[in-house]
């Protein structure tokens, strides 16, 4: 059983960063493709990026290319994700995710969330 918990969530104006982080325990960390999803209000979940077990290889879904990067620290059981140019419509519930397949839409384990607010 995997346990996340993210944070570094917040309010930011636009074109503003922010830096997310998501700790895992209790498994084999880099055993796992990790993944970050957000979930807007009254939207549904949104695949972000996906990071391989070795932290090699990114994917990234199209709105975010360029501007948001998913990175790991297998020494540290930690993934993060740097957003940079945010805009108000990344405004939402990010959520980090163990398993599954790389840049798959599933995952085995998720966090709790952290609210990220863009501010116009």
């Amino acid at each position: 059983q995997v346990q996340l918990v993210e944070s570094g969530g917040g309010l930011v104006q636009a074109g503003g960063s922010l830096r997310l982080s998501c700790a895992a325990s209790g498994g084999t960390f880099s055993g796992y493709n990790m993944h970050w999803f957000r979930q807007a209000p009254g939207k549904e979940r949104e695949f972000i990026a996906t990071v391989s077990r070795s932290g090699g290889s990114a994917y990234y879904t199209d709105s975010v290319k360029g501007r948001f990067t998913i990175s790991r620290d297998n020494s540290k059981n930690t993934v993060y994700l740097q957003m940079n140019s945010l805009k108000p419509e990344d405004t939402a519930v990010y959520y980090c995710a163990a398993g599954g397949a790389f840049g798959g839409s599933k995952a085995d384990y998720w966090g709790q969330g952290t609210q990220v607010t863009v501010s116009s």
